[in-house]
């Protein structure tokens, strides 16, 4: 079993600090769920007082509507192509392109007339993202092809980078004015509490909705807990041949077999730019370990990281505990690293 260890007091009063401290706080729930999945962040979204839920894309919106009574609002923008998409009365759809516009007001309008024929929608802006949305020229025009829809309010979604965004998101306010569409509410994500203080104080009659996720539900690492179950034990000399790919023993020692594999999530890594001369000395280092066929894994065993003996299979892995090193024993847990938003767990435990 890989499982997720959850001391339930401490996160809970996690969650309960954030939405004291957030006002406005629309909960994101996307992917697999921060690795706690869809259906349940949405029961816990409900359960926190939200009355908007996010999530990133259409496949996502069925479990959001079930388990969460409130508004869904899809961050992906909508396409004509998407044909999973519900129109729900419930749902608030993006959208960043004219065309899309008067395409999700006949589509809304022929599939479900009883939603009262006008979706409702979410206006994104460019940003220095440069990913989704409309220019200020878009945005005013726009404005002519807006009689299908209900216009919800607009967003922005920020870069991660360092230093304020305020310039940006008040340039991006400057824009909305411009366009002459009537709606206060600004949905942005990535502002730190002092930039949504300051957009408060200075547009006191904007409505600003924040759009939290891995702050929210991932943002006390210490009250959550991976362990991977210990399947099999075998030891090897110096020379013994295993694995898929017929690997050499390189000394004496065991062969450590535990839960978790590609599956899970385990041993996949996504692109990093790089962004200090740290990161890079890193990544260099690294290549050299896996070159020289020796990567480091992300279980612990006597308190040292283990080194996988071969690549992680698909339910479990591998790893080579040297002579001398603890050996744990069948049916024994040991602490795994993970990247919650790409890992599956067997079980999520509550303690």
């Amino acid at each position: 079993m890989l499982t997720l260890y959850v001391d339930q007091e401490r996160w809970q009063a996690h969650l309960d600090s954030v939405v004291a401290t957030v006002p406005g706080l629309v909960p994101v729930a996307k992917g697999n769920g921060y690795g706690f999945g869809v259906p349940r962040l949405a029961e816990l979204a409900q359960d926190l007082g939200a009355d908007t839920l996010a999530v990133g894309t259409y496949a996502e919106v069925p479990a959001a509507l079930e388990h969460f009574g409130g508004d869904v609002l899809v961050l992906t923008p909508w396409r004509p192509f998407e044909v999973r998409a519900s129109y729900s009365g419930r749902l608030v759809h993006t959208v960043g392109r004219t065309e899309d516009l008067d395409g999700l007001a006949t589509a809304s309008r022929d599939t479900d007339p009883d939603a009262g024929g006008r979706a409702r929608v979410v206006l994104e802006l460019m940003t220095s993202m440069k990913r989704h949305g409309f220019t200020p020229a878009g945005l005013r025009a726009a404005a002519d092809h807006l009689a299908g829809v209900t216009v919800e309010g607009f967003a922005l979604h920020l870069p991660m980078s360092h230093g304020s965004h305020l310039g940006e998101v008040e340039r991006a306010i400057t824009d909305l004015v411009a366009s002459g569409i009537d709606t206060r509410r600004l949905y942005v994500s990535h502002l730190t509490d002092g930039e949504l203080a300051a957009l408060a104080a200075s547009y006191p009659d904007f409505e600003v909705r924040p759009r939290i996720g891995t702050r929210l539900w991932l943002g006390d690492r210490g009250a959550l807990r991976v362990k991977a179950t210990v399947l099999d034990v075998h030891e090897v000399e110096r020379g013994d041949v295993f694995g898929y790919r017929g690997r050499s023993a390189p000394k004496h020692g065991h062969l450590l077999i535990v839960s978790g594999g590609t599956a899970h999530g385990i041993g996949l890594e996504a692109p990093t730019g790089g962004a200090t001369m740290r990161d890079r000395a890193a990544r260099v280092a690294k290549g050299g370990l896996d070159a020289a066929g020796f990567v480091r894994s992300p279980f612990t065993v006597g308190g040292k990281q283990r080194l996988f003996a071969e690549p992680p299979h698909m339910q479990a892995s591998m790893l080579f505990l040297p002579a001398g090193a603890p050996v744990p024993v069948v049916g024994q847990e040991v602490d795994v690293q993970v990247r919650f938003t790409t890992t599956t767990f067997d079980q999520i435990s509550l303690v």
